[in-house]
């Protein structure tokens, strides 16, 4: 291996907090831009109060470090004998077995970088034998609704168990050959966590596979693949505070070797014949689709995101239980305003809360709160639309916002004080 050499670049860890070698801390990681001013309809400047991490969480200082110090090294990857080519080779490789070991996967489990999870899931559909049957919830993320050529869509379940038992039927009733369980790990609408270990079990009966999108879960729990049975798990970078352009695709290896490169053209390739009439792909299943040159320094951001906040998730959950039920709870006490949920209140959730305001139009009230207090939120069908639309219909006519919702999402720079902020301008929006 050829070391790295260290640059000076911040403390990843405040002056009051112990690293302790892999033991967690318990103060939440430092965001870059944490309290940038914004400005507010009538000229004045006030804190932003960032409230869409769920759509792309801030960059850690910790990542912004580890990006500042591979720089002077970049170079190209796998195929340089030049110091800095071998030095950004090995950052490259290292960030595999990072990720590998943040979602606690088998060790020869493939890794491969993609652009997000809307990438990592295509892949994975083009991996997929011909003639695999998908079953997937309409409550699933698009990207993990649309890639699928044999799809069967289940509907929304009322209850975690109606989930589990769907799924039992829908894989008990699908045709012979590979059959695939798509699911989500926590919901990109309403942040409540899905039963996925149990669905590995369902699935694993029937002899089939599961693939989870856990875009919305690991920026905010620990994922343990092995210890859930899960054979698939996709994520995107910009959601786990490392918003440089890469995602992972992990699990598996046997269905990615045996599938043709997903892109064709250089480091795919093992042996390409003089006149190009033959070719003979890489066997690696991680060389064989990543073709071209890699987002190198998408993957040393991700890995310094997996090992940041693996130091610190019972900071980041404490923290979170905290913030949710502050947030939901100043919800719940406003008449106007209708938090959307699948299950109902009282299940684990990450934090994500949608909701409608009467009278007023999703966008109007996204505008609304940023004009007039500098607060950042998300507002329409989250790329979901199948669910935004059932949850909307089970709430009844009347409140829909034409038909889309708002999303307050928070995560490690998010203060007492942002909720707060939200919850008076929620408050205020009844009477105007």
């Amino acid at each position: 291996m050829v070391a790295l050499v260290p640059a000076p670049a911040r403390p990843a860890v405040t002056p009051a907090e112990t690293h302790t070698g892999g033991v967690r801390v318990r103060t939440a990681p430092r965001i870059v831009g944490a309290g940038v001013p914004v400005p507010l309809d009538d000229g004045r400047h006030v804190p932003y109060a960032n409230l869409d991490y769920a759509a792309s969480a801030p960059c850690l200082e910790a990542v912004q470090d580890a990006v500042t110090r591979a720089l002077p090294y970049y170079s190209s990857v796998h195929r340089g004998a030049g110091y800095a080519s071998q030095v950004t080779t090995d950052a490259y490789e290292a960030a595999r077995g990072t990720v590998r070991a943040f979602l606690g996967a088998w060790q020869r489990a493939a890794v491969v970088f993609t652009r997000n999870t809307t990438d990592a899931m295509n892949l994975l559909a083009h991996a997929v034998p011909g003639g695999t049957t998908v079953v997937a919830f309409e409550t699933e993320h698009h990207a993990s609704l649309l890639p699928w050529r044999r799809a069967v869509r289940l509907p929304a379940p009322a209850t975690p168990a109606e989930a589990i038992s769907a799924a039992d039927r829908a894989l008990a009733d699908a045709p012979g050959g590979p059959r695939l369980l798509v699911v989500t790990a926590a919901s990109n609408v309403t942040g409540e966590l899905w039963p996925i270990g149990e669905l590995a079990r369902v699935a694993h009966r029937h002899g089939a596979r599961i693939a989870v999108d856990a875009a919305q879960l690991v920026p905010h729990r620990p994922l343990d693949m092995t210890a859930l049975g899960l054979d698939y798990v996709a994520f995107s970078g910009h959601k786990l505070y490392a918003p440089f352009g890469a995602g992972v695709l992990t699990g598996r290896a046997d269905w990615l070797r045996a599938a043709p490169p997903y892109l064709k053209g250089g480091g795919a390739s093992a042996d390409v014949s003089d006149h190009g009439d033959t070719t003979r792909w890489a066997a690696d299943a991680e060389q064989r689709h990543e073709a071209g040159t890699p987002n190198v320094l998408g993957a040393v951001a991700l890995a310094a995101a997996c090992d940041t906040l693996a130091a610190h998730w019972d900071a980041l959950a404490e923290r979170e239980e905290r913030l949710l039920a502050r947030l939901r709870a100043g919800i719940a006490a406003l008449p106007h305003v209708r938090e959307l949920t699948l299950w109902g209140g009282g299940g684990p959730r990450v934090g994500i809360v949608s909701f409608t305001v009467d009278g007023w139009n999703a966008r109007d009230v996204a505008l609304t709160l940023s004009g007039k207090h500098g607060i950042g939120v998300r507002d329409g069908k989250f790329c979901a639309h199948p669910f935004v639309r059932h949850l909307l219909d089970e709430g009844g006519a009347g409140c829909t916002g034409q038909g889309s919702a708002v999303r307050a999402s928070f995560g490690a720079g998010t203060t007492d004080e942002h909720i707060d902020r939200l919850l008076t301008a929620l408050a205020r929006l009844a009477d105007r």
